[in-house]
Protein backbone atom coordinates (compact mmCIF):
# COMPACT_ATOMS: atom_id res chain seq x y z
CA UNK A 1 0.00 0.00 0.00
CA UNK A 2 2.80 2.40 0.82
CA UNK A 3 4.30 1.83 -2.65
CA UNK A 4 1.01 2.94 -4.18
CA UNK A 5 0.98 6.10 -2.05
CA UNK A 6 4.57 6.91 -2.98
CA UNK A 7 3.84 6.33 -6.68
CA UNK A 8 0.74 8.52 -6.49
CA UNK A 9 2.86 11.31 -5.01
CA UNK A 10 5.82 10.95 -7.38
CA UNK A 11 3.93 10.39 -10.65
CA UNK A 12 2.70 14.01 -11.08
CA UNK A 13 6.22 15.29 -10.54
CA UNK A 14 7.60 12.90 -13.15
CA UNK A 15 4.85 13.88 -15.62
CA UNK A 16 6.09 17.47 -15.50
CA UNK A 17 9.29 16.39 -17.29
CA UNK A 18 7.31 14.79 -20.12
CA UNK A 19 5.07 17.85 -20.43
CA UNK A 20 8.13 20.15 -20.41
CA UNK A 21 9.61 18.31 -23.37
CA UNK A 22 6.42 18.82 -25.38
CA UNK A 23 6.23 22.48 -24.35
CA UNK A 24 9.87 23.06 -25.35
CA UNK A 25 9.21 21.56 -28.78
CA UNK A 26 6.13 23.74 -29.26
CA UNK A 27 8.01 26.89 -28.23
CA UNK A 28 10.97 25.98 -30.46
CA UNK A 29 8.65 25.48 -33.43
CA UNK A 30 7.05 28.87 -32.82
CA UNK A 31 10.42 30.61 -32.49
CA UNK A 32 11.69 28.99 -35.70
CA UNK A 33 8.58 30.18 -37.56
CA UNK A 34 9.03 33.66 -36.07
CA UNK A 35 12.65 33.82 -37.22
CA UNK A 36 11.61 32.76 -40.71
CA UNK A 37 8.90 35.44 -40.88
CA UNK A 38 11.27 38.15 -39.61
CA UNK A 39 13.91 37.12 -42.13
CA UNK A 40 11.37 37.31 -44.95
CA UNK A 41 10.16 40.74 -43.80
CA UNK A 42 13.76 41.93 -43.50
CA UNK A 43 14.54 40.85 -47.06
CA UNK A 44 11.46 42.69 -48.28
CA UNK A 45 12.52 45.78 -46.32
CA UNK A 46 15.95 45.64 -47.98
CA UNK A 47 14.28 45.94 -51.36
CA UNK A 48 11.89 48.71 -50.29
CA UNK A 49 14.38 50.59 -48.10
CA UNK A 50 11.94 50.48 -45.17
CA UNK A 51 9.54 48.16 -43.40
CA UNK A 52 6.37 49.19 -45.21
CA UNK A 53 3.08 49.36 -43.27
CA UNK A 54 1.81 46.40 -45.31
CA UNK A 55 4.90 44.33 -44.43
CA UNK A 56 4.57 45.26 -40.76
CA UNK A 57 0.88 44.33 -40.75
CA UNK A 58 1.64 41.01 -42.47
CA UNK A 59 4.38 40.31 -39.92
CA UNK A 60 2.05 41.16 -37.01
CA UNK A 61 -0.68 38.93 -38.42
CA UNK A 62 1.70 36.02 -38.87
CA UNK A 63 3.19 36.35 -35.39
CA UNK A 64 -0.22 36.72 -33.77
CA UNK A 65 -1.44 33.61 -35.59
CA UNK A 66 1.50 31.45 -34.60
CA UNK A 67 1.77 32.54 -30.98
CA UNK A 68 -1.97 33.00 -30.39
CA UNK A 69 -1.54 36.63 -29.35
CA UNK A 70 -3.38 39.89 -29.85
CA UNK A 71 -1.69 42.32 -32.24
CA UNK A 72 -1.27 44.87 -29.44
CA UNK A 73 0.97 42.49 -27.51
CA UNK A 74 3.59 42.37 -30.28
CA UNK A 75 6.15 45.18 -30.37
CA UNK A 76 7.69 46.01 -33.75
CA UNK A 77 10.17 48.89 -33.80
CA UNK A 78 11.61 49.92 -37.15
CA UNK A 79 13.02 53.01 -38.79
CA UNK A 80 10.45 55.53 -39.98
CA UNK A 81 12.21 56.84 -43.08
CA UNK A 82 13.33 55.21 -46.30
CA UNK A 83 17.02 54.30 -46.38
CA UNK A 84 18.98 54.27 -49.63
CA UNK A 85 21.94 52.31 -50.89
CA UNK A 86 25.14 54.33 -51.19
CA UNK A 87 28.29 53.54 -53.11
CA UNK A 88 30.19 53.63 -49.82
CA UNK A 89 29.50 52.32 -46.35
CA UNK A 90 27.23 54.65 -44.42
CA UNK A 91 25.97 53.40 -41.09
CA UNK A 92 23.10 55.90 -41.15
CA UNK A 93 21.63 54.11 -44.16
CA UNK A 94 21.23 50.75 -42.39
CA UNK A 95 17.66 49.61 -41.74
CA UNK A 96 17.20 48.86 -38.03
CA UNK A 97 14.49 46.63 -36.62
CA UNK A 98 13.50 45.17 -33.25
CA UNK A 99 10.68 42.67 -32.78
CA UNK A 100 9.56 41.69 -29.26
CA UNK A 101 7.15 38.80 -28.85
CA UNK A 102 5.83 37.63 -25.48
CA UNK A 103 6.17 33.93 -24.75
CA UNK A 104 3.35 33.12 -22.35
CA UNK A 105 4.26 29.67 -21.08
CA UNK A 106 7.90 28.75 -20.57
CA UNK A 107 7.68 26.00 -17.97
CA UNK A 108 5.13 23.21 -17.77
CA UNK A 109 3.59 22.54 -14.38
CA UNK A 110 4.66 25.91 -13.05
CA UNK A 111 2.03 26.01 -10.30
CA UNK A 112 3.08 22.55 -9.11
CA UNK A 113 6.62 23.91 -8.72
CA UNK A 114 5.44 27.08 -6.98
CA UNK A 115 5.94 29.46 -9.92
CA UNK A 116 3.20 32.02 -10.55
CA UNK A 117 1.75 32.42 -14.05
CA UNK A 118 3.09 36.00 -14.19
CA UNK A 119 6.63 34.70 -13.61
CA UNK A 120 6.23 31.97 -16.21
CA UNK A 121 6.47 34.26 -19.21
CA UNK A 122 9.12 36.26 -20.98
CA UNK A 123 10.02 38.04 -24.21
CA UNK A 124 11.66 36.68 -27.32
CA UNK A 125 13.50 39.56 -28.99
CA UNK A 126 14.95 39.70 -32.50
CA UNK A 127 16.85 42.81 -33.41
CA UNK A 128 19.27 43.66 -36.13
CA UNK A 129 20.29 45.94 -38.93
CA UNK A 130 20.54 45.34 -42.63
CA UNK A 131 21.80 47.31 -45.59
CA UNK A 132 19.23 48.82 -47.90
CA UNK A 133 19.23 47.80 -51.56
CA UNK A 134 16.98 50.67 -52.70
CA UNK A 135 18.73 53.05 -55.06
CA UNK A 136 18.32 56.80 -54.79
Amino acid sequence: MKQFIVMAAVLPILMVFVMQLALEQRNQHRVAALQEMVYSAKEQAKQEGIFTPAARAELEDGIAGIFGLEKGEIVIETDDRVKYRKNRYDERELISYRIKVPVKKIMAGNRLMGIADEDNEGWYIIEGRTASEKLE
